[in-house]
């Protein structure tokens, strides 16, 4: 006899049962077929009861998508407003692998011997991308924040804004963005500038804050978290190094350390004529980034 007869016997077999029994074999069907869907390994009513994140909603998926799309903070700015479950993969995971994509130096410096070993940044990996990515602009001088498409941050540049009893600190400070501002002398521009501190929890300018008990601004906040700040200039910790790193008027600066270890503030600038030897930086400790990991020319490009 052959295979295919043998076949045909079984299933009239398995279908010579009476009403009941076809009853019972739907019902069983139907059981089997919830079943198989409550299992079926992320793509069922299980699945999405169980909040798993299921096609569109993928970490894998959702990075490949933007690893596509270059990492276009707009495009991510607008997934993000989608859902309440987009939002949370994008601050777990996209805005994160944003930020190693433009900075993967800085990133990994940040990262160091601290809490955000373990995916955690203070202030948060959306924070830190806006910091990366946009200018507060200066308040005080009617500038007024934007999209920032090339950035400079360096450590070398860092270390200017710290005092000497905070000198073990590790600070990212950006070149100052300049603005013509209304009402400012021929001569002058407004500079803007942003950074992060590496483990501000346990730096020692946290410390001299809150241990010389300097007070919280109480009607300025951190463009980029939110939380509160002190006032570094205020509290007697910035350094004269400051404005000669900037290109700043003496005692013309001002700027603020977030709870969170972002910095921002302002400055008016001296315009250097050619004749001022405005030459670039050439420190080799500067340890400005790039969005491709090859480059080392100091700048951040979208």
């Amino acid at each position: 006899m052959s295979e295919g007869t043998r076949e045909m016997r079984r299933l009239r077999v398995g279908s010579a049962g009476g009403g009941g029994g076809s009853k019972a074999n739907a019902s069983g069907g139907i059981g089997i077929g919830i079943a198989d869907e409550w299992s079926s390994g992320g793509r069922g009513i299980g699945a999405r009861i169980r909040g798993v994140n299921v096609g569109i909603l993928d970490e894998q998926v959702l990075a490949l998508v933007f690893r596509a799309l270059n990492w276009d903070p707009q495009a991510l700015c607008s997934v993000a407003r989608v859902s309440r479950r987009l939002r949370a993969v994008a601050e777990r995971v996209l805005w994160r692998e944003l930020c190693v994509s433009r900075a993967p130096r800085m990133v990994s410096t940040l990262t160091t011997g601290s809490s955000a070993a373990s995916g955690r940044v203070g202030g948060g990996w959306p924070a830190l991308a806006k910091l990366l990515l946009f200018c507060c602009g200066a308040a005080g001088a009617g500038v007024r924040g934007h999209f920032a498409p090339v950035s400079r941050f360096s450590k070398t540049s860092g270390r200017s804004f710290l005092s000497r009893r905070c000198g073990g600190d590790l600070l990212y400070v950006s070149d100052p963005c300049e603005h013509a501002a209304a009402g400012a002398a021929a001569d002058e521009d407004v500079g803007a500038y942003r950074g992060v501190f590496r483990g501000f929890m346990r730096s020692r300018t946290r410390a001299c804050l809150v241990g010389g008990r300097a007070p919280l601004e109480p009607r300025v906040r951190c463009p980029y978290c939110g939380a509160r700040v002190w006032s570094v200039t205020a509290a007697g910790l910035a350094p004269r190094s400051a404005c000669r790193r900037l290109g700043a008027h003496e005692g013309r600066l001002e700027y603020f350390v977030c709870v969170s270890g972002h910095l921002h503030g302002s400055c008016w600038l001296a315009r250097l004529s050619s004749s001022d030897g405005g030459g670039e930086d050439t420190d080799s400790d500067d340890d400005g980034f790039t969005a491709t990991a090859d480059s080392d020319d100091g700048h951040m490009e979208l």
